[in-house]
């Protein structure tokens, strides 16, 4: 079986697991193109789970347009190379795999805890801040 887990934020990144293994993870590619690379790359997945994301408050109106629009291209790339996708919570990830949330945890610190997270599931590879999201996306949905 292979899934891909995709954290559609520009600090986000993809993450393929198959046969219960890592096989890739990569930041978030910087062009359109790119992106389109991965997915012709994977277009055997089983299935992908793509984040569901929503405004947050405090965010500006530009960057929020701009976290809209890459969800939105992502959604619209998934489609376009018939690979079936699940939108998933984050709370719903991270509630599925034990993370839980803690009150007034400054950003940094639950990233960092998520980041900590892959690497105790995957120890033998690479987990940067812009990989894990899609690391634990990607095992929530092969699990």
């Amino acid at each position: 079986m292979k899934i891909l887990g995709v954290d559609p934020g520009v600090n986000g990144g993809f993450a393929v697991i198959e046969n219960g293994i890592l096989a890739e993870c990569i930041p978030m590619p910087e062009t359109d193109h790119d992106i389109n690379d991965f997915f012709s790359r994977h277009e055997d997945a089983d299935c992908a789970y793509l984040e569901q994301v929503h405004s947050m408050p405090g965010q500006g109106v530009a960057s929020t347009f701009k976290f809209g629009m890459n969800y939105g291209f992502l959604r619209g790339m998934l489609t376009a190379h018939k690979i079936r996708w699940v939108d998933v919570t984050p709370s719903k990830w991270q509630s599925a795999l034990g993370i839980k949330a803690i009150k007034d945890e400054p950003k940094t610190s639950h990233k960092n805890r998520l980041k900590g997270r892959a690497q105790q599931l995957f120890p033998k590879q690479k987990v940067t801040l812009k990989t894990a999201d899609a690391i634990l996306i990607a095992y929530y949905g092969y699990c």
